[in-house]
């Protein structure tokens, strides 16, 4: 894994997945992942606000 394309350290020092990492393991993890390309548990104003 590469930080900065497969994932990068929040303000908080915690890891968070990048969707090219997500979309590289190929399946969703259902956890409600910030960038998952599937959207899981987003609802309609989520990923509407994500893409302005």
């Amino acid at each position: 894994m590469k930080e900065g394309e497969d994932y990068y350290i929040n303000e908080d020092g915690n890891f968070v997945f990048t969707e090219a990492y997500h979309l590289k393991r190929g399946y969703c993890c259902k956890n409600k992942c910030k960038h998952c390309p599937w959207h899981f548990g987003k609802t309609g104003e989520d990923t509407k606000s994500e893409k302005k």
